[in-house]
């Protein structure tokens, strides 16, 4: 029996959709305060990465940095306008086969995910290569849960936070889900929140002993986005009304009132410009499961950077779009959630920052297709791309007002 799940899309970028039609109309007036335009970049590393997840901060300055399609772990130095290779490609000891993200853990070590081997390794401060766990853990079955540690983010104490994903199979696919706090250490896992799931589009075709459940985000359906603080509280927008929401460690709430927003049409532009950012964030993962003779094996990799010449009327699009991006909300140093605005294509990347009370504090404006895709102690990590839809990592400084 062979069974694919094809396309759980994590990153930040892709899939969103307005609720077609809906004027929003906040329950409380929302503080105007003038946006922050990021100015020049303090540093721009010159070369180019074929595509970043997340970056870790070192504690002397440099950055780790891990490239999917690059299928590298690098260490850069900003400053110096240098980088070296961390590791190498392979299956053994202090090897990977596609490093996708990395995530700080406590003792200035790092959590490596390695998509191609499907595990996450625990990197020294030293850089040097540890024990690791499998992504998948326990021994999923058709029709049951499963335990995917993909980190959507980690805690200070090591947890991570990954989105619960239901067992492969023929029923209708859920419209939310749970977001599972994961100890490394006992594989444990618990809830610690839930949010709302994209709309997709679910095909299941085979017989009894060969069945294949095929599952395809429909393009800017609305979703949930949410984020983990070193603290361990989660903090989650909500695509109904655009409201932030901080779930405590002991599940104490606090919710913010709703954002005013105008609802962006979707044309033609705007269209293009999403298949575009689905390749310029690396595509989606693909997580594929199969069991012979009672055997079960899963497999993970990050699709191809391509979505130029995409055909976008293949896709059913919604009217307008939702007031934010899904995927993964950034927490920066002073505890602050960074959402990502749909705006009209061609407008500055527009960032939301909220407190811990889920109010909007500020609003941060990039150039046109820039994202954020880390923090350092006093430093906000941008990456820009060029006209051939290469990666540059750019370090700012971090807005404290």
């Amino acid at each position: 029996m062979m069974m694919h799940s094809p396309r759980f899309l994590t990153a930040p970028l892709v899939a969103f959709l307005a609720i077609l039609g809906l004027s929003q109309q906040p329950a409380e007036a929302q503080r105007a305060s003038e946006p922050i335009r990021l100015g020049a970049p303090t540093a721009t590393f010159p070369q180019d990465f074929g595509a970043i997840q997340t970056v870790r901060e070192l504690p002397d300055g440099r950055v780790l940095v891990a490239d999917p399609l690059s299928k590298a772990v690098y260490v850069v130095d900003l400053e110096g306008g240098r980088r070296a290779v961390v590791g190498r490609e392979g299956q053994g000891p202090g090897e990977y086969r596609q490093p996708d993200a990395v995530w700080p853990l406590p003792g200035d070590s790092t959590l490596l995910v390695d998509l191609g081997n499907g595990r996450l390794i625990s990197v020294g401060p030293d850089l040097s290569f540890g024990a690791s766990i499998p992504i998948a853990l326990g021994e999923p079955r058709p029709g049951q849960g499963m335990v995917m540690a993909l980190p959507q983010g980690v805690d200070g104490q090591g947890r991570i936070y990954a989105r619960a994903m239901g067992g492969p199979g023929g029923g209708p696919y859920p419209d939310s889900a749970a977001i599972l706090r994961i100890n490394r250490g006992t594989r444990a896992a618990d809830t610690a929140a839930t949010f709302k799931l994209q709309n997709v589009a679910q095909a299941v075709s085979g017989g009894a002993n060969t069945r294949d459940v095929r599952i395809s985000p429909i393009p800017l359906s609305p979703e949930d986005a949410w984020g983990v603080a070193p603290d361990g509280s989660v903090v989650v927008a909500r695509s109904a009304d655009y409201r932030v929401e901080w779930v405590a460690p002991d599940g104490t709430v606090s919710r913010g009132p709703p954002v005013r927003f105008d609802p962006v049409r979707v044309g033609a532009p705007e269209r293009e410009e999403h298949l575009l950012e689905q390749g310029r964030s690396g595509g989606g993962i693909a997580i594929g499961m199969e069991m012979r003779n009672d055997q079960v094996s899963v497999t993970f990799s990050r699709g191809g950077a391509g979505a130029r010449g995409r055909d976008a009327s293949q896709y059913s699009w919604p009217q307008t779009k939702p007031p934010f991006y899904s995927g993964r909300i950034p927490v920066d140093p002073l505890g602050r959630a960074w959402v990502r605005r749909h705006v009209r294509a061609g407008e500055p990347s527009t960032y939301d920052v909220f407190d811990r009370r889920g109010e909007r504090v500020a609003t941060v404006l990039l150039d046109h297709g820039k994202r954020v895709v880390g923090f350092g102690k006093e430093s906000v990590y941008v990456v820009a791309f060029d006209d051939l839809d290469l990666s540059y990592l750019e370090r700012y400084p971090l807005p404290t007002s």
